[in-house]
């Protein structure tokens, strides 16, 4: 269910490995598809590579390059040994993807069991935890808020902080649905406002349900910390104590607001920090108030423990009162000056965010757990490109307090990746890591009309090229249903996207030309593929052996299913009592 945690030598001989592969292949992993003609990528091929991948059909690449689980594969041709070896080292050298219950890759797009009866209702999940939130959103916050509530326990810690928490579901669950006691941190002051408000639905419903009833069944048995959603951005470049400054005004600011008049009329207002927001910070899912009890023992917390019983969902299925109710937890008012200890969580947290609250868990004394699950690695920061596109620049950064390290980027972030000769990874490479290897199956096995969107944007590229050479790649918003257009149609419809007529003349029989050359662009779209897994499992390695370097072990869980939730693996790191002496 795990990665177990490596030693420091199988660390550091892994990521030798993974570097030497990507260096070596860096090609293959840069290149943008949608330059496919006018780069002329099938000739930067092998000819033995071009000769055995050529003519396969799409079942035949999914079995035969991608899908690792295959066992038995049947060439039509004699494959050569870099090709094969290339294969085999892009399975072997991945974490492993599956998780607990969950489908191979061959499964493709297949639901979890728990949306087998209803595909859009997880039966594990109460009905008020679901209402404003995607079955996707539903798999990941049951699952990795089982995970964060067991943990919690084992740490005899009750505050959780949750960075990037958008609409607040995941902090619904956590405080309402397993009684912690929970603070969302979100930059986009929209989404807060929006948590807010499903907040005080949830609380409408539960009474209307209570009135129906004719008893109270409230979500704790006893009033608890109603959730905190904080508007805020997350500096990648402050120290840690900026950080825990923010959480400390956000437990005045509440403290001010005097007594409460019933457990569920507390208000529930925005606490702006004066911190612009952060479009990287969107991703992440949920919180609550900040109130904390200080741990007077801690005990060595095991952490496939904590996963061993997520499968089974925080509630039975079908157990309705069950998923209204949570036992209740004493909680300790936290003085503004006197913050305690915490778990840290960002459930797809942007770019650096993640990173970033790696850091904060090695230098923070009052984060006692943390579980991370990253997304948008080309928003990562490097020593090659520190301002990646799409990152929000704040312009109060001057007014915050900033570590005083220059070289603390996104990756790599530990001593011995940045050491590593080839160790670079491109923007494309670690878009490309984004990319759903299990989605991609699923249209290879089904011979979708999907694929072709790939080699229409290829064409299209190279006609935007003939007419403005200086034109690289320019942004084509994605044209609805593109694969049931013809080429022309499409073209219509993506050209003045980009500036030019609709009507723009091309050659139709080179055009053609192109398009029988549909299936080649598969196949070397799906050589990048095989190689996106690899970049994610250098960066997420790069981190185990950030958080190895400072005295923590770490483990990699995938806990989500790769085919219903792609960014799957979860980062989870402890601090054991005898790293708090």
């Amino acid at each position: 269910m795990f990665v177990a945690t490596f030693s420091e030598q199988e660390q550091r001989a892994l990521a030798e490995k993974l570097t030497w592969l990507l260096s070596t292949y860096s090609r293959i992993s840069d290149s943008y598809i949608i330059e496919f003609f006018s780069e002329s990528l099938w000739d930067t091929l092998p000819v033995s590579w071009q000769e055995a991948l050529g003519d396969l059909t799409p079942p035949q690449i999914a079995d035969l390059l991608l899908d690792k689980e295959i066992k038995d594969r049947r060439y039509p041709s004699v494959w050569p040994l870099s090709l094969l070896a290339l294969r085999t080292a892009a399975h072997v050298l991945l974490f492993p993807r599956k998780a607990p219950g969950g489908h191979s890759e061959d499964a493709g797009a297949a639901v979890p069991e728990e949306f087998q009866s209803n595909q859009s209702q997880s039966s594990l999940l109460g009905h008020i935890f679901r209402k404003h939130v995607k079955p996707k959103k539903q798999h990941e916050i049951r699952r990795l808020g089982t995970l964060v509530k067991k943990l919690c326990d084992q740490a005899n810690c009750n505050c959780v902080v949750d960075v990037g928490s958008g609409q607040g579901h995941l902090t619904r669950f956590l405080s309402f649905g397993l009684g912690l006691d929970v603070t969302g941190i979100e930059a986009d002051p929209n989404l807060v406002s929006m948590a807010n408000k499903f907040d005080r639905q949830l609380l409408l419903t539960l009474t209307k349900e209570n009135q129906r009833s004719g008893k109270a069944r409230g979500l704790h048995s006893a009033p608890g910390p109603s959730p905190r959603h904080v508007v805020g951005w997350v500096n990648p470049q402050a120290s840690w104590d900026v950080f825990i400054q923010q959480l400390v005004t956000a437990s005045e600011r509440d403290s001010s607001m005097g007594p409460t008049t019933g457990p569920y009329e507390k208000k529930q207002r925005v606490e702006d920090l004066h911190l612009e927001p952060h479009s990287c910070q969107t991703k992440g899912e949920d919180k609550a108030e900040f109130q904390n009890t200080l741990p007077t023992q801690r005990t060595d917390i095991n952490i496939s423990d904590s996963v061993a019983q997520i499968n089974t969902g925080a509630f039975p299925s079908g157990m309705a009162t069950e998923m209204l109710t949570c036992k209740s937890v004493p909680v300790t008012d936290c003085g503004a000056k006197e913050l305690g200890s915490f778990v840290l969580t960002g459930l797809h947290a942007c770019g650096d965010l993640s990173s970033t609250l790696l850091r904060h868990f090695t230098n923070c004394p009052q984060v006692q757990v943390i579980t991370s699950v990253a997304c948008c690695y080309m928003k990562i920061s490097t020593q090659e490109n520190p301002n990646p596109p799409g990152v929000f620049q704040s312009p109060f950064s001057s007014d915050i307090t900033v570590a005083n390290s220059s070289s603390e980027y996104g990756y790599p972030m530990s001593d011995w990746v940045r050491g590593l000769p080839g160790h670079q990874l491109s923007y494309k490479a670690r878009e490309g890591a984004c990319h759903a290897i299990e989605d991609y199956l699923q249209r290879l096995r089904e011979e979708s009309g999907l694929l072709r969107t790939h080699c229409y944007r290829a064409i299209l590229e190279s006609i935007i090229r003939a007419e403005r050479p200086h034109m690289r790649r320019p942004g084509v918003q994605t044209v609805k249903k593109a694969h049931a257009l013809s080429f022309s149609e499409y073209a219509c419809l993506a050209l003045p996207r980009v500036g030019l007529p609709a009507d723009l003349p091309y050659d139709p029989v080179c055009v053609d030309s192109m398009l029988a050359h549909q299936s080649k662009v598969v196949a070397y779209f799906s050589l990048v593929l095989l190689l996106a897994p690899v970049v994610e499992t250098l960066v997420l390695l790069d981190r185990m052996i950030f958080l190895q370097e400072r005295g923590f072990q770490s483990e990699l869980i995938p806990l989500f299913d790769a085919a219903f939730s792609p960014r799957n693996l979860v980062l989870v790191a402890v601090k054991h009592k005898e790293a708090q002496s």
